[in-house]
């Protein structure tokens, strides 16, 4: 056995054998699994009641809206001009009396409401491929506050101009293309975008649409920060209508997508010339959170921050414990390479966290998704290569926590001072974020502190024209998975880099 492996096994001897650390790594790791499979998240779905419809891409999508259209056979295409477009929001927040706020019913139950509109509330013209929630479509539009859009597919979203009403919109199918155009005065047209839906049916539905997904807002109050939402609506209205093409003799037919005709939040007045439409949903990606319904495997790992501060701990005793009974100068006479030896407690601590963080993950993956499951919970599916992400990202993210905790251990030598600055750096930041500080300051955070490495945990897409509250109590993270942890890493490099420097320079 070479110099370098002898320092290697005898780490790992040193390691295994106070029952003191591997107690505290175990009980991290168990607490971990308790927090993730116990948690008291209680839903009334089943995978099937609440199952979202799938669109073309095979991805789960929200399609929810009011929809006046009619049939529409091979080419031609559809101009209106939408001349008004209001909405309602639900009174979140603070009781007070507001500018346009009113009394309406829904059903059994009675909520104010106040005129306004959400920023991706939209109204405008379609094509669809039939009325089946998740069939392909494309569509024009103007939003509550993004401007004229060009969507497709429910992920595609292309920008038009800031917008404002009166405006003119059109859709034209040349085949399986579809073409949205915009107009301020009806005249002068330009093209938003052009998009191809592979499979078009011979005859899809055409017309005018409106829809407006579910209105949230983060409130402040004493001990933190909680949030408000509710369903909102919107109205588009219309006239100037015009037909060009094989549009088959009929009237106007009005659909509630996605849900039943009846609901309070949809309507539609088709006697023509004028024209309006109200709905309430969204036509996106269908995302966890308060946008949506259901859970997500992110949220079965909401115990890794325990495990972090175990391993944590564990890190800077590792390498304290050494320095507090004068073990360190045993140690570098044997092995005077310094270096080598902190390379070698590096690689036994990093190995056995990894190893711990991954079986603990796999754990709550598979183990704690079924439980969500069974607690009537929906849970959104996740691909093989996300599952595969998250258990290998926690593994390595608690790796590497461990290795910088220890680097910190050569640097300040004293083991609670260690362990501080290591739970400080890393696991106070993300509690901080988790429940208190939001927006811009919370992506900061999680941008250049190591707990851009939780991103690693993230299993589903943030969609910039979907509304929702991307935070990290919401299991949203603002790098991607591995650019997050490569902050980890870089912290845990420069960290190493400064202990091994020390190491050589100061007296053991």
């Amino acid at each position: 056995m070479t110099g370098f492996g002898r320092l290697l096994r005898a780490e790992w001897t040193k390691l295994r054998t106070v029952r003191g650390w591997m107690a505290a790594l175990l009980g991290g790791i168990a607490a971990m699994v308790a927090l993730g499979t116990l948690t008291g998240m209680q839903g009334t779905c089943t995978q099937d009641t609440c199952a979202q419809p799938i669109g073309p891409e095979g991805q789960e999508v929200r399609d929810a809206f009011t929809f006046l259209h009619r049939p529409l056979t091979g080419d031609g295409s559809i101009t209106v001009r939408l001349t008004s477009m209001t909405g309602i929001l639900p009174s979140v927040g603070e009781e007070q009396e507001a500018p346009g706020k009113e009394q309406q019913t829904s059903g059994k139950e009675q909520q104010e409401q106040v005129t306004g509109l959400t920023p991706w509330a939209k109204t405008g013209l379609m094509i669809k491929n039939g009325t089946q929630p998740g069939a392909t479509y494309a569509a024009i539009m103007m939003t509550g506050a993004h401007g004229v859009r060009m969507q497709h597919d429910f992920a595609h979203d292309a920008a038009g101009s800031p917008g404002g009403v009166p405006l003119w919109l059109r859709l034209t199918r040349e085949g399986d293309v579809i073409i949205g155009e915009e107009s301020a005065d009806g005249r002068s047209w330009t093209k938003v975008r052009e998009v191809r839906l592979d499979g078009l049916a011979e005859t899809v539905q055409a017309g005018m649409f409106a829809t407006s997904p579910q209105h949230s807002e983060i409130v402040q109050n004493l001990v933190g920060t909680s949030v408000a939402d509710g369903p909102s609506e919107a109205t588009g209205e219309f006239d100037q209508v015009r037909l060009d093409g094989d549009w088959p003799a009929g009237n106007w037919a009005g659909t509630r997508i996605g849900g039943p005709d009846d609901l309070d939040r949809s309507g539609f007045d088709a006697d023509g010339p004028e024209y309006s439409v109200t709905g309430s949903g969204d036509v996106s990606p269908a995302v966890a959170g308060v946008a949506g319904i259901g859970a997500t495997i992110t949220q079965t790992l909401v115990g890794t921050f325990v495990a972090l501060l175990a391993v944590v701990v564990l890190g800077a005793v590792f390498m304290t414990a050494e320095y507090r009974r004068g073990l360190v100068r045993t140690t570098l006479t044997a092995a005077p390479h310094r270096g080598h030896f902190l390379a070698a407690k590096a690689i036994v601590l990093g190995s056995v966290t990894f190893v711990a963080g991954v079986v603990a993950a796999a754990v709550l993956v598979e183990v704690g998704g079924r439980m969500l499951i069974s607690r009537g919970v929906y849970l959104h599916p996740a691909t093989t290569p996300i599952k595969i992400q998250i258990i290998i990202g926690t593994g390595l993210l608690l790796a590497c926590s461990a290795v910088l905790a220890l680097a910190l251990g050569a640097i300040l030598r004293r083991s609670l001072t260690a362990v501080t600055t290591g739970i400080a750096l890393i696991v106070l930041p993300y509690l901080v974020t988790v429940t208190a500080v939001s927006g811009a300051a919370a992506d900061w955070v999680l941008r250049v502190t190591p707990a851009a490495a939780f991103a690693v945990q993230q299993s589903t897409p943030e969609y910039p024209q979907v509304d929702n509250l991307y935070t990290a109590a919401q299991g949203f993270f603002p790098l991607p998975a591995w650019g997050g942890f490569a902050v980890l890493a870089a912290w845990t490099a420069a960290a190493l880099a400064g202990a091994a420097v020390l190491l050589r320079r100061r007296d053991a």
